[in-house]
């Protein structure tokens, strides 16, 4: 069975889709996991603090065990003592979730078949601009009133690079750098047939 994907700027007919891909239930307890890992695994996850033990000093015990009045130390590296370590100093780490392939298949399919469910959906294979123009490419997307649009082309040449960059609404992508966050944030998604097709090979 066969789902349509419908065109804009006076295309005639959209493409034809698989149900496999683009009929899938809406599962949003897996879209909400794979978002999560998403936006985790860009997380840069490189705080660090000195422990005790990293800090410089304190090889020698600062006073004598008995007879200053004052609380036994045996090192200045201590948290309590000034230029000492921090208690549970943070450390380097990933933020990284594990999410198998299968699961990151289908949580994927899942929001191509609720964009399709909701008309947020389009093919538009006349989206390259002639010249590295932004009014050019705006001008392709003439009628299109939505705050956030995402592209996603299965070439990504030099001309619509630089048109899109400066519309601040507007993000480009090919089919292979395609992501969960992109699609679930934009308010409409325009693709070729060409790149609509690639996507449907690599989620089948």
């Amino acid at each position: 069975m066969s789902l349509q994907i419908p065109a804009i700027n006076g295309q005639a007919n959209g493409v034809q889709v698989s149900d496999t891909v683009f009929g899938q239930q809406y599962n949003e307890t897996l879209v909400h996991q794979l978002v999560t890992k998403y936006l985790s695994a860009a997380r840069a996850g490189t705080k660090a603090q000195k422990n005790r033990s990293a800090v410089s000093g304190g090889g020698s015990k600062p006073f004598r065990q008995k007879g200053t009045g004052r609380a036994r130390a045996g090192t200045t590296r201590g948290p309590i003592w000034r230029s000492g370590g921090v208690a549970f100093a943070a450390q380097p780490r990933s933020y990284d979730q594990k999410l198998n392939k299968k699961m990151y298949k289908v949580g994927i399919r899942s929001i191509f078949s609720e964009l399709l469910r909701q008309n947020r959906i389009a093919v538009c294979d006349d989206v390259m601009p002639n010249v590295p123009k932004t009014k050019a490419l705006l001008a392709k997307l003439e009628g299109l009133n939505f705050s956030r649009l995402l592209i996603i082309s299965d070439e990504l040449n030099e001309n619509l690079i630089l048109a899109a960059r400066n519309v601040p609404y507007l993000a480009v992508v090919t089919p292979t750098s395609v992501d969960p966050v992109s699609l679930v944030s934009a308010d409409m998604v325009i693709s070729t047939s060409t790149a609509l097709k690639q996507i449907e090979e690599r989620l089948a």
